[in-house]
């Protein structure tokens, strides 16, 4: 079953994206911040696709993307940026300095977010 890690701040996005991704049949995981995030991957925990926030504390979302396209062992896990950051920078900087294979805007509707993941997973599958 493909498994989707959730890293936000935010419980209620995290609730909203959990009640989303299990009604189409995806298994979820969350984390509330980067270094849980980073501490339940070097733990073992490895997702299909990462959604993950910019904006939290303790360390934000580029950064937690850089360490994990910097691990070897890591580097394959697809990470899509969702993300309240919008501007045409924040993306540039999601894409090409934290190597993030995708950025999404925060609101998102159910359907873009669902046609993004599915094309993500192919991506990786090839």
């Amino acid at each position: 079953m493909t498994k989707i890690m959730i890293v936000d701040d935010d419980t209620a996005i995290r609730q909203i994206l959990r009640k989303i991704l299990e009604g189409e049949g995806y298994t979820v995981i969350e984390s509330k911040n980067g270094l849980e995030c980073l501490e339940m991957l070097v733990d073992g925990e490895r997702p299909d696709l990462i959604l993950l926030d910019v904006m939290m504390p303790k360390m934000d979302g580029w950064e937690v993307s850089r360490k994990i396209k910097s691990n070897e062992a890591l580097r394959d896990i697809r990470i899509c940026m969702l993300t309240a950051k919008t501007t045409t920078m924040d993306a540039l900087m999601s894409l090409e300095s934290a190597h993030a294979e995708w950025h999404l805007n925060k609101p998102i509707s159910k359907n873009v977010l669902l046609k993004t993941i599915e094309w993500q997973l192919s991506e990786a599958a090839k």
